[in-house]
This record gives structure tokens, C-alpha cells and sequence, in this order.
């Protein structure tokens, strides 16, 4: 059974912007979960565990302290949650954590931005992005000039599942999807979701020097995870054209 367990009463948030980093195409849902909680050196607020989660504990580089691989991080003062997940989750896992956060999201008011990869055809172009929506979430996607999709398509993998519970709840969520390296780490695509979809929905400045800077550091670090992601098929978030006629 799904659960989340909040760590600390001391984190007042009001309305705030939940942004999902499952791992995916490119990894860039999670390059860009990671880059706010480093940022912005977000608080630790809850863990969230369910049955379909693998159950191991994840360690940290100079930190004996061990968490469980999927985390939510909370800024008071900017009124942003981020979901940071360090595994593949399975879609019926997904399933059940979308039921438990639906409760948990009307309770404070939660808006979802789920991110996705898209895989990239044309090498050494910048990364378009195009934005989805539930609810009021498709008038906030074109109220800050995000483009829709230019075809058919569908998003897949743990945040395919939790889009698609909104969807048949009628919530309101933004979906966010970025072109990608299919390959590879991408932390080009991840900077550009950050600029172009994150920033303008949350009214948020988020420095991403440090994230091109680091380009080559950051491709090496998850280059483990994406190939891991290659092999999990359904486990990966990922969008994908399916053509209007399939």
C-alpha cells in the first residue's frame, strides 16, 4: 500500500508546484528534479513508499545517512515540492502512488508538473518543449506561451500513469515534454525544460550555470541509470509520436 510519510511539521506551503523527476528519456525529468533540490538546497520533507518501489536504500557521497530511493524535497519560501525518485518504478507501482498522492495533492493544493523526454531526431538542434494539461492545467500551459505538440502522441512509464490518473479524475496537471538524446543523459534537454517550462509555470528563477557547466560531469554520473532505463522498457517515462492513423 501506498503511503507518504512527511518528516517534518515545521514546512508551510500554500498552493504550491509539485515538479515530478521520474527516470526517463535523457533522464531529464530527473537531471532536473536533482538540479532544484542542489540548487535551491530544498528540505527533505517526506518518503514516499509503496509496494511496487524497489525496496533498497540509497546512500549518499560523504553521507552515512541512508533514505529510500524515492523522496519528496519541499521549499517553503518558494512554495515548490519536488518528487526525486533514484529508481525505475513500475507502472502499476505508479498506479498506486497516484491514487495516494491524489488525496495528499487536494489536501494542499497541489499543482503536478510532470516531465518527460521525447526522443530527438535531429542532432545538435535545440531541444523544443511542448506542454500538456488536466484540468485548468491546459489553460496554464497556454497562459505562459508553451507550445502544444505538433502530432500525435502519448507519454508512457510511471508519469504516464500518474497523467492519466488525472486525466480520469479530472484534476488539474501539467505535463511537460522536452526532445532528447534516447541515449544518453541529456542535461541540454533537462536546462531547457527548466527555462522554457518550469521556470514560467512556478514564476521561478533557477540559475542552470552550473547544470551546462557541468554537462559532461552530470552524462558521466547517470550514465549507469540511462542504460538501466534502456533495459526497463515500461519502467521508463517517456513520450512518443504513435501517427494519427495507428
Amino acid at each position: 500500500m501506498a503511503r507518504i510519510a512527511v518528516l517534518t511539521d515545521d514546512v508551510s506551503l500554500s498552493e504550491p508546484s509539485m515538479v515530478e523527476g521520474f527516470p526517463g528519456v535523457g533522464l531529464v525529468g530527473k537531471i532536473a528534479a536533482d538540479h532544484l533540490v542542489e540548487e535551491f538546497e530544498m528540505t527533505h520533507y517526506a518518503n514516499v513508499y509503496c509496494d511496487g518501489i524497489p525496496e533498497v536504500a540509497v546512500y549518499r557521497e560523504n553521507d552515512a545517512e541512508l533514505q529510500p530511493p524515492v523522496r519528496i524535497y519541499a521549499d517553503e519560501d518558494r512554495d515548490l515540492l519536488v518528487l526525486q525518485s533514484d529508481v525505475p518504478v513500475r507502472p502499476d507501482a505508479a498506479g498506486e502512488l497516484a491514487d495516494c498522492l491524489a488525496s495528499w495533492f487536494e489536501e494542499l493544493s497541489v499543482t503536478p508538473l510532470y516531465l518527460s523526454g521525447i526522443p530527438r531526431e535531429k542532432e545538435g538542434s535545440v531541444p523544443s518543449l511542448y506542454g500538456l494539461g488536466t484540468g485548468e492545467g491546459v489553460g496554464i500551459v497556454a497562459d505562459v506561451g508553451i507550445e502544444a505538440p505538433h502530432e500525435t502522441g502519448l507519454v508512457s512509464g510511471p508519469t504516464g500513469v500518474l497523467l492519466s490518473n488525472a486525466v480520469e479524475s479530472g484534476r488539474t496537471a501539467v505535463g511537460l515534454v522536452v526532445e532528447s538524446d534516447p541515449r544518453f543523459p541529456d542535461p541540454e534537454a533537462a536546462r531547457v525544460l527548466i527555462k522554457e517550462g518550469i521556470e514560467p509555470l512556478t514564476g521561478l528563477d533557477v540559475p542552470v550555470d552550473d547544470l551546462v557547466e557541468r554537462a559532461e560531469q552530470i552524462r558521466q554520473a547517470k550514465d549507469r541509470l540511462a542504460k538501466r532505463m534502456q533495459e526497463a522498457g515500461e519502467e521508463s517515462t517517456q513520450a512518443r509520436p504513435i501517427g494519427m492513423y495507428q
